[in-house]
């Protein structure tokens, strides 16, 4: 079994194709969506401004075999978006994604001194 890292993913896209109904559902549930929901999660949690409503952002943690790297977290925190988005009924265009891997990323701590 290989090594498994966790990543934080930001998968970003655009509303598309929107139907009257479903931009009537997310300018009504917007107040659920704003930046006190911006939380990385296995199932991802959506957020995007209602005005104008055009972009959006899904965040995700993935963990998945560090062997396979970034980019598979990456396609992997995407197609979870496209579920989701589907799932809802949304419309959407193309997405592109931002990934951090925890287990990899330095952590600069201040010293005693600089306090």
């Amino acid at each position: 079994m290989s090594e498994q890292h966790t990543y934080r993913v930001i998968v970003r896209g655009t509303w598309e194709g929107l139907t009257e109904e479903s931009r009537a559902r997310l300018l009504a549930e917007a107040g659920d969506h704003g930046m006190a929901s911006m939380r990385f999660t296995e199932e991802g949690s959506l957020s995007y401004e209602p005005s104008p409503l055009k972009h959006f952002s899904m965040r995700f943690v993935v963990v998945s075999d560090a062997a396979d790297g970034e980019e598979m977290a990456g396609a992997i925190a995407e197609d979870r978006a496209e579920t989701v988005l589907r799932g809802l009924g949304h419309g959407f265009g193309e997405l592109r994604s931002t990934v951090t891997d925890l287990d990899t990323m330095k952590i600069n701590r201040k010293s005693r001194s600089r306090r």
